[in-house]
């Protein structure tokens, strides 16, 4: 079959091999193009438009401390989680145009972690409406016009209001402002807790599930008004929101919580917690029935904008923050971050900048957005870039993205000008980050390079079924060597069917489905010891990239992407003959035996060195562009091409592609980051990069700082299809 999505430009392909696992002949297979078990590499190319080159020679408990995740519907659950964010009843707000020169910012931040009767309490959501709220100051938002509802209320901004978290508190402080507000106005509403979902009672979910946020004091299932006592539901805020809107009120919803069901508690060694709470968890009786009746329940009609901490069919978590004993939602601390130094910039590329942040972790977590001001701009102005030094303290610390190692330039005055010295930090606190010692006075302080990526850690392994019938002596000595003390956690090893599955830090063993967890397996030669050190490898090298990308890539939150990408899929049912390409998101289902198709142009105005990683959930990378023997430089106006296949045997998985972008001037060495893809070869890509990832190196200074990385994440759901499914 001849590749028809081939440019005319570019030179004549073969027809595509039958081998699923055979790289097109013209690309001959070399010790990194080795394909994982997940995708085969389909021939590509680059049409050469002006010059032709020769080759070169995550206390994570999904939030909650209940059996738990985010991702399946229950049996009698039609729909997925966040419907009610969703489609008739999208209710959470954001907000987004330039606003008009009287126009008033308003905010509303619930944060529940101590809950009444529940035993569900979190530790990050006290410290998820902190530091929102000091972003929102820092953004504009006078601190009069904030209302926080929390149980903690140490350390909050001075001037806001506060309230304890209850339905009745929740519910006036939405009166209120609602009251206050008028066209024109943005009005932020900001949710850190529990979500949970029940049957749909009146029909507005058209047979799905009705979703809500559960207060202080949410209760359990109470039979006398059919409900969950004291949730705050969809119908509810819904019933909130649409007068706002038509009263030309602006609505932004920011919301770190999740609401599906099928999860887990949390593991003794507590290294992350997620937000959700299924319907056992609060008495919901399984003979109730969800209504089947359409309601007519118009969708929200106005200027709106709703950021979520992850898709509907995952979960969301919290983290411990260092060792500091602070718990933080993920989600937040990085949309925290991206809002606190964004310029104006639309709501849509807010977003993408928190998404491209969170590679921190091993457990998925995607976040999502919708709503029509989504294409419109971020209100308020950014905080400055520059941290303020008092007493030798830089008056930041983890909260606002610190680490230890990370380089600083010091000057007097805010003003900026010649850098009197450079120092590497050495210890960072929640909010603060002491200068070494015999550091000379300075004022104010810029991060020059972020610290290089924390080493792998392990969280204590346990098994999944006692009595299994397996014998795990050898992997329980060979863990026992793997061993680390330090929390949190980024992977926990779990004993099953007589190997080692690797699980994220919440411990869940296949969320998504049967093997949707990596197991380990022993190959020819190799012993149990070997196979968890090989293996641990990749993983190692997988998170280091991940992490390294997001903490170096530049958000370019003022500009369009350097790259216009297009995805098509040619469907190859049984890997058969395909069909023709069509245009898809790889964010929703894909499928095995899927043909994927990318076609990209350079549109940044200048020259990049392109290259594209797959990250598999094995933690192997395969590298998809360029392959080798090929120049990945693309000048202004140049276009490209790179194929693979999803392979027939995948589990479901969420997978990332991530595409990078080095901006270079002509005739400057090559960056092919390709290279890092083998943990044995990460060091061949080049000056630009190698530094970055030596933890000891000492040339990180800011005169040396090397250009941009652009990077765009392209999540892949692999959904397999069941039989008898349709």
């Amino acid at each position: 079959m001849q590749d028809d999505l081939a440019d005319r430009h570019a030179p004549q392909r073969p027809p595509l091999q039958q081998s699923r696992r055979q790289l097109a002949p013209d690309h001959p297979r070399s010790t990194r193009d080795q394909n994982p078990h997940r995708i085969l590499l389909l021939a590509n190319s680059k049409p050469r438009l002006r010059r032709m080159s020769k080759p070169d020679p995550a206390h994570d408990i999904c939030r909650h401390r209940c059996k738990i995740a985010c991702p399946v519907p229950q049996p009698g659950y039609s729909a997925p989680m966040l419907q009610i964010f969703r489609s008739a009843t999208i209710f959470l707000l954001l907000a987004a145009q330039p606003f008009p020169a009287k126009a008033e910012l308003r905010a509303v931040l619930v944060g529940v972690g101590d809950y009444l009767t529940l035993d569900a309490d979190l530790k990050g959501p006290a410290n998820d409406v902190r530091l929102m709220a000091e972003v929102l100051v820092a953004r504009g938002i006078a601190a009069s016009e904030i209302a926080v509802l929390t149980s903690d209320i140490t350390g909050l901004p001075a001037g806001v209001t506060t309230a304890p978290p209850t339905k009745a508190a929740i519910m006036a402080a939405l009166t209120q402002v609602a009251t206050r507000a008028k066209s024109g106005d943005t009005v932020v509403f900001y949710f850190s807790g529990h979500g949970a979902q029940t049957p749909d009672q009146n029909g507005d979910e058209n047979g799905g599930s009705d979703e809500m946020f559960l207060p202080a004091d949410a209760a359990g299932w109470k039979g006398d008004i059919g409900a969950v006592e004291n949730a705050l539901t969809d119908d509810e805020l819904y019933a909130w929101a649409q007068p706002l809107l038509s009263r030309g009120v602006k609505l932004v919803g920011l919301i770190d919580a999740c609401h599906s069901d099928t999860g887990f508690r949390a593991l003794p060694s507590q290294s992350a917690v997620a937000r959700g709470l299924a319907p056992q968890d609060l008495n919901v009786p399984d003979t109730l029935a969800p209504t089947t009746t359409a309601a007519d329940t118009p969708p929200l009609q106005g200027d709106f904008v709703f950021l979520y901490s992850s898709q509907s069919d995952q979960r969301s978590f919290e983290y411990p923050v260092g060792n500091t004993g602070l718990w933080q939602g993920a989600f937040t601390r990085q949309l925290a971050e991206v809002l606190r130094t964004s310029p104006t910039a639309p709501w849509a590329q807010v977003l993408a900048a928190t998404t491209a942040t969170m590679q921190q972790g091993t457990t998925p977590q995607m976040p999502d957005g919708e709503g029509s001001m989504l294409a419109s701009n971020l209100f308020g102005t950014p905080a400055p870039q520059r941290f303020e030094v008092r007493n030798g303290v830089i008056e930041a610390g983890l909260l606002q993205g610190l680490n230890p190692g990370d380089t600083f330039s010091l000057y007097p005055s805010a003003e900026g000008g010649t850098a009197i010295a450079n120092v590497t930090l050495n210890q960072v606190d929640a909010r603060s980050s002491p200068l070494p010692s015999g550091t000379v006075k300075a004022a104010w302080a810029e991060r020059d390079q972020p610290a290089a990526p924390p080493t792998l850690q392990l969280a204590a392994p346990r098994i999944a079924v006692a009595d299994d019938g397996y014998d795990y002596s050898a992997w329980r000595a060979a863990l026992a060597a793997a061993a680390t003390a330090s929390a949190p956690a980024d992977l926990t090893p779990i004993l099953t069917e007589g190997t080692v599955a690797l699980a994220g830090p919440d411990g869940a063993l296949d969320p998504q489905g049967p093997h949707s967890t990596p197991r380990i397996t022993v190959q020819a030669d190799e012993t149990p010891e070997l196979a968890l050190q090989r293996s641990l490898a990749n993983a190692a090298q997988s998170l280091r990239l991940r992490r390294l990308f997001a903490s170096v890539a530049g958000r370019s939150l003022t500009a369009q992407p350097p790259l216009q990408l297009n995805w098509q899929r040619k469907p190859a049912p049984d890997c058969g003959q395909p069909g023709p390409a069509q245009p898809v998101d790889l964010a929703t289902d894909v499928q095995p035996c899927d043909q994927l198709w990318l076609s990209f142009q350079n549109t940044s105005g200048r020259d990049l060195d392109v290259s594209i990683l797959y990250f598999n959930a094995d933690f192997s990378i395969t590298p998809l562009w360029p392959q080798r023997g090929l120049s990945n430089r693309l000048a202004a106006g140049e276009n490209a091409r790179a194929g693979f296949q999803i392979n027939p045997d995948s589990a479901a998985a969420d997978e990332d592609i991530l595409v990078l972008a080095v901006p270079v001037d002509p005739g400057a060495a090559r960056v092919d980051l390709t290279l890092l893809a083998d943990p044995a070869t990460q060091r061949g890509a080049g000056d630009w990069f190698s530094k970055r990832l030596d933890a000891d190196t000492a040339t990180r200074s800011f005169s040396t700082k090397p250009p941009k990385l652009l990077m765009i994440r392209q999540v892949v759901r692999v959904r397999p299809t069941l039989k008898g499914e349709h």
